[in-house]
Formats: C-alpha cells, structure tokens, sequence
C-alpha cells in the first residue's frame, strides 16, 4: 500500500475529477503542503501519495516508475477516482508521462513542473549510479549534502528559508536504500521526448527562473512540442518552484483548473 496526503476526496467530488500531485525526489507528498491547502480552500478534491518507502508507503527495492504508475492506479481505482489532473514536478513529472503513456483515457490535463523529457546522457546516468553508491553507503546525509546546494534559488538561500530545513526534514527521514531506489527508477526510466506530441489534454508548463536541474530551456523546449500548452516561468525559484513560490505556483495551478482566485 502508498501512503498518502489528501484533501476532498468524497465521492461528490472525488469522481468528477481529482488533482494528482506527484512529488520530486527525494522528498514526499510533505512537500505539497500549500498546494494541498490552496485547493483544499477551492474545494477541489487532491490526492499526493508517497513513492514506495517513503513516509507508510511499503518499501520496495529495485522498482520502475511503471510500477509505481501502476500501484498509484489501483489506490485511486480502490478509492474510486476515474478522471485526474496530473501535476508532477521533477521525478513527479517523469511519473505523469509514465501515466500518460499508460493510462492517457484518466487524464483530464497535465501540469509538468521543473522536470524533463529526454532520457539521461552517459554523463548524467554516471553521476546517478555514483549518486546510488554513495547514498547507499553514508545514508540519507549524503543525499542533503549533494542536492542541498543545488535545489533552490540564489534567494532563497540568502533568506534563510525554513524551506531548506523542510528539505532537510524530509530525506533525513529516509532511508539510504529508499533514496538510492528512486534515483535508480529516475535511471532507467523512458525517454518521452516523442510522447510529447501525442499529447491531447490542456498542458501547463511551470519552471523555476534559477533551475540547474532542468532549466528554463527544457521546459521551453517541451511546450514548443505540445500543441496548445502553456508555459509559465516563475522568478526567484529553482528547482522546487512549488515550495519557493508557493503562492505564484498556486495561482498558476488554480488557472490551469480553471479556477482563479
């Protein structure tokens, strides 16, 4: 079973349509807080469940993002949600094209968030599995160290945002093998670059200003690919725009659901 965060989910609204928040590595659905509160507020029905291992979801070693697809569908089908909207950031998005190359009939619109299409060149897929030996050998520290300096805008440092404590919070409550198992899911995963243009629902795009992970660029280059979509840059945020700016990401995802503050 996936453990998760939810807000709305009766049946009133649960089988119009849902709001699937998938979140990035290596945190868990914590870091969709002010989403969740956002759309809790609007009376909109959400979902954001942990990846295998993460907060009570069930450990699992050596999974694929299709598998995790796959479990993510049977605990909505057990809960009796039909039609969702797939907001994905990073890892999360990397899952949402794996839902859509799976399962395109349940999906009412996308919102792909600071993630990327294209598979890992030879050089990034090195310095995933040095990534894996790493954290599998000094635990969840070694992933803060690595992924602390990187994650978030010039400003965001410089504030002192709790945010960084939270990002902290989170990996430190996992385990090295839980870490090390996603990033080899981010590995092996598809490369959906063709998918793009197979793509059908209303798609938002959203990135941060100061992303390095997956710069402004990428997203760029992936909404020029997706008939009709959308793309929105945040500014002062990098690559967890969701949790630097939450209330411009919120604003951004109550428009995409057609809903404006």
């Amino acid at each position: 079973m996936l453990s998760y965060t939810s807000v709305h989910l009766d049946a009133a609204t649960a089988s119009d349509n849902t709001v699937l928040l998938l979140h990035a590595f290596p945190l868990s659905s914590r870091m969709w807080e002010s989403q969740l509160s956002a759309l809790e507020a609007e009376g909109i029905s959400a979902i954001a469940p942990d990846v295998f291992g993460v907060g009570d979801s069930e450990p699992r070693n050596n999974w694929s993002l299709t598998e995790y697809v796959n479990a993510v569908a049977s605990l909505l089908s057990s809960l009796e949600i039909s039609k969702v909207t797939l907001v994905g950031l990073s890892m999360g998005g990397y899952q949402a094209f794996a839902w859509w190359r799976m399962f395109p009939q349940t999906v009412t619109s996308l919102v792909l968030c600071d993630t990327r299409a294209e598979q890992d060149s030879p050089e990034a897929l090195a310095n995933r599995r040095d990534f894996i030996d790493a954290v599998r050998e000094n635990g969840p520290a070694e992933a803060v160290d690595r992924m602390l300096p990187v994650v978030f805008a010039g400003s965001t440092y410089a504030s002192g945002a709790q945010i960084t404590d939270v990002f902290r919070e989170i990996i430190m409550q996992q385990s090295g093998s839980t870490i090390a198992s996603a990033m080899a899911a981010i590995a092996t995963r598809n490369d959906s670059t063709e998918l793009l243009a197979s793509i059908t629902c209303p798609v938002t795009f959203i990135c941060g200003t100061e992303d390095k992970l997956t710069p402004p660029s990428l997203a760029e280059s992936m909404q020029k690919k997706v008939p009709g979509s959308t793309l929105h840059l945040i500014e002062n945020a990098g690559h967890l725009s969701n949790m630097e700016q939450p209330e411009r990401f919120n604003a951004i995802v109550l428009e995409h659901l057609g809903r404006k503050r």
